[in-house]
């Protein structure tokens, strides 16, 4: 196995929809759910192409059991043939897969750069210290558009912050203000209306734990939003 390992393996448990679960797979499901405890669904229970694992998929995270669901394996499953690639991390954003055209976007913060031709979308907290580090890589990165989705799940004060961006008179000015130059927005108006709660809502019903989370408009999710050759060639690859 080679230089394509990773990408065959990835995309062999992509290909299997989720209603062909077989009854090996019905049964590790059977058995490990109860292990999990009350308070974890268990969404999909998947056989990987490698080292006889079993995945499975629960609240946007992966786990790894054997055939008898009685080891649990938490962490990451990496090809030493190609680069250390991290498989887990990149079911994961397949898995997380989203249709793009149904995201809120009136609910977003957007953000036009250059011609705007090419499309993304990100869930940000404004005390992500990691969203920083995205937007330094935004930076040098022209022609997109950008839909910031306020996810407040950080620090107490992060719905405040996000209510004076939301509600300043240029909402995407505020946004790079502050995520880029740490300026603060002036305080918003009493009772001006802010898509808080929804955007709480939207996050949790997509397993968002933790930001920034970027889609691309093809609804797939990128875990190399920090590496802008990447984050070029996947926005370019959305463009006909």
């Amino acid at each position: 196995m080679k230089q394509s390992t990773a990408l065959l393996l990835a995309a062999s448990l992509l290909a299997l929809p989720a209603a062909a679960e077989t009854p090996e797979e019905a049964r590790i499901k059977a058995l490990i759910t109860p292990r999990l405890g009350v308070n974890i669904k268990v969404d999909s229970v998947t056989r990987t192409p490698y080292g006889g694992l079993y995945e499975i998929s629960t609240n946007g995270d992966i786990f790894y059991t054997d055939e008898g669901a009685r080891y649990l394996f938490v962490g990451k499953v990496v090809d030493t043939d190609n680069n250390y690639q991290d498989l887990t991390r990149t079911r994961a954003d397949q898995l997380a897969a989203i249709r793009f055209a149904e995201l809120p976007l009136a609910a977003a913060i957007k953000t036009v750069k250059g011609d705007g031709k090419r499309v993304m979308a990100v869930f940000e907290d404004p005390n992500c210290p990691y969203c920083r580090k995205l937007h330094q890589t935004l930076e040098g990165i022209d022609n997109v558009t950008i839909y910031t989705f306020l996810l407040n799940i950080l620090s107490d004060d992060s719905a405040l912050k996000s209510r004076d961006i939301w509600c300043a008179t240029d909402r995407a000015q505020a946004w790079h203000d502050w995520i880029v130059n740490a300026k603060a927005a002036p305080a918003a108006p009493a009772g001006c209306p802010t898509p808080n709660e929804q955007g709480l809502a939207r996050g949790k019903k997509r397993h968002v734990a933790g930001t920034p989370n970027v889609y691309i408009s093809d609804g797939s999710r990128t875990g190399t939003a920090f590496d802008s050759q990447a984050l070029e060639a996947k926005l370019s690859a959305t463009v006909q």
